[in-house]
């Protein structure tokens, strides 16, 4: 009988019924006690192996073509508590990243919400989304250029190449950020996110008849409820406007080519989530600019600014400044999120997002939602719940 020992971590004794051996041979491999040694009987000569840990009979094979039939006996010892405290740091990890999850989503929530009733005060006072589109993307990006020159954070590494990359981006990015804000300029909050709800079809569609990819029949059974709820709740919305559900209509269709072409130029990139966003805004910024001077203009801009401080007071330019800088973090929390989590958890939040949103502007600005409209917008939500679980 041969024994391969290697060290380990047992706290009850074996014997050599518990490996496999015949019972004729009354070989023990332990005490009951697991003391110190160990002896080997029916040996030629008496051996003696002392161990500071307990063992742990790993695995038996047969060795050899004898006729008495040999095994051979692997063992090994435990590296102390070193196993305990390794799984006890990898829980604790795990624990810790799922809690910074959590903070990244509540505070993505509650930003966007904030955003959003900021954003509709503005607009029902002041009916000028291009200039307050630009004020949110130069607000956004003011707070970065101080934060790099103050070193608050950290200046990306950029060159020409990401630029370039990054300018269809922007324009995507620009074209949807401006469509989102007319269509809520012009219908209730809680409408332009039911139909907002609706990008999934779109990315979809596009993917499919520009960019040649197939999908399971899953997702595209996952659309019926997201184009049947976005359908159902644009029929029945008692303040439906054209300009506002083409608005939304837009937008969705411009993130999701922001999307794609930020999948296609951005692989390879080491820039972190908040620094891409803010080169994002800067960007956008300037491409917005000239449009929105020469659609809305300054004099449009000074007697409107004129009328809604009369009729609102000093609170107006907290508004403005309100929405503004809450249009940025929320934004730029959801990127950060991303560099942490997986595109299906981001997609389930994005879902839990537009639910509080529109659940808290209906509270809010006490929006008069009908039974049949109430149900348009759960069964949207609901086919985009189901398109990401397809996706996946």
């Amino acid at each position: 009988m041969s024994f391969s020992i290697k060290q380990s971590g047992l706290a009850s004794c074996m014997n050599a019924t518990n490996c496999g051996l015949p019972k004729r041979s009354p070989l023990t491999i332990c005490r009951s006690s697991f003391s110190p040694s160990l002896n080997l009987e029916n040996s030629p000569k008496r051996t003696n192996l002392s161990v500071s840990k307990p063992l742990h009979v790993s695995s038996i094979e047969s060795i050899g073509k004898e006729k008495r039939p040999a095994f051979l006996c692997k063992a090994y010892e435990a590296d102390k508590s070193q196993p305990i405290e390794a799984a006890g740091v990898e829980v604790k990890t795990e624990a810790a990243k799922r809690v910074k999850i959590g903070i990244y989503f509540a505070t993505w929530w509650a930003l966007n919400v904030v955003f959003n009733i900021y954003n509709k005060k503005v607009l029902n006072a002041y009916p000028y989304p291009w200039l307050t589109s630009t004020l949110s993307l130069a607000c956004g990006s003011l707070m970065m250029l101080i934060s790099w020159a103050t070193r608050i954070a950290e200046t990306p590494k950029t060159d020409f190449e990401f630029w370039k990359t990054l300018f269809p981006v922007a324009v995507a990015h620009t074209i949807g950020h401006v469509a989102a804000t007319v269509s809520m300029s012009k219908v209730a909050v809680s409408f332009t996110h039911i139909i907002k709800s609706g990008e999934p079809a779109f990315s979809v569609l596009v993917s499919r008849f520009l960019l040649g990819e197939t999908f399971p029949p899953s997702v595209y059974l996952s659309l019926v409820p997201i184009i049947g709820g976005c359908a159902l709740a644009a029929v029945t919305e008692l303040n439906f406007n054209m300009i506002g559900f083409m608005g939304a209509m837009i937008s969705n269709l411009a993130f999701v080519f922001r999307n794609i072409f930020s999948k296609k130029g951005m692989k390879g990139k080491s820039v972190s989530g908040m620094n891409y966003y803010a080169c994002l805004s800067l960007l956008s910024l300037l491409i917005l600019t000239p449009f929105a001077v020469a659609v809305e203009g300054p004099q449009m801009w000074a007697a409107g600014w004129q009328k809604a401080l009369s009729e609102i007071g000093p609170q107006f330019v907290w508004w403005v400044a309100a929405q503004s800088i809450f249009y940025h973090l929320y934004n730029q929390v959801s990127y950060m999120s991303l560099d942490e989590i997986s595109p299906l958890t981001f997609s389930i939040g994005n879902t839990m997002k537009r639910i509080s949103v529109i659940v808290s502007s209906i509270i809010i600005f006490h929006t008069p939602v009908q039974p049949v409209n109430a149900l348009g917008a759960a069964i949207a939500v609901l086919g985009t719940f189901l398109y990401s679980q397809a996706k996946a």
